[in-house]
């Protein structure tokens, strides 16, 4: 399992309470253009429509360098792939207001692509403070811990 994207800003803008593994309906095109290491999930979100399937949307393939016309769209919506079951627990929970489905990273398992999606709630702008400042902390900590056990 090799990671091929991911959203480092997700976990800094949401409170991701579960996650999910979906698969990913792409062309032969995105595919290669991946191997080849051109993706982007940063800007993306996940949506449920009215008839029960999900899309990831803003997600960001380049186009394959060795394609030709034919060559896929680099923006296009992208079916998710989930159980019927985890659609409708997703379409239960995103119903709440505030929660969202936002892409967390893009990796490769068993040949395939994945995406590892998350149910979140948006932070707010002291939420993300507090969490720097906890992150901060903890460095400090570690930091003196490490000078103690070195003896310094």
């Amino acid at each position: 399992m090799s990671d091929i994207v991911t959203n480092s800003k997700a976990r800094h803008d949401y409170n991701i309470t579960e996650t999910y593994e979906a698969g990913l309906a792409l062309r032969g095109t995105e595919v290669k253009a991946l191997r080849a290491g051109g993706g982007q999930i940063r800007e993306a979100f996940a949506r449920l429509d009215r008839n029960g399937e999900a899309w990831l949307i803003n997600a960001h393939i380049g186009e394959y360098s060795h394609g030709n016309l034919n060559n896929h769209n680099p923006t296009a919506p992208r079916k998710l792939l989930l159980h019927r079951r985890e659609l409708a627990y997703l379409q239960t929970l995103t119903q709440a207001k505030g929660h969202t489905l936002v892409p967390l990273k893009l990796y490769w398992k068993d040949g395939k692509v994945k995406l590892l999606i998350g149910v979140g709630k948006g932070k707010e702008t002291a939420d993300k403070r507090d969490d720097l400042r906890q992150r901060e902390t903890d460095k400090q900590i570690r930091n003196a811990t490490m000078r103690r056990i070195k003896g310094g």
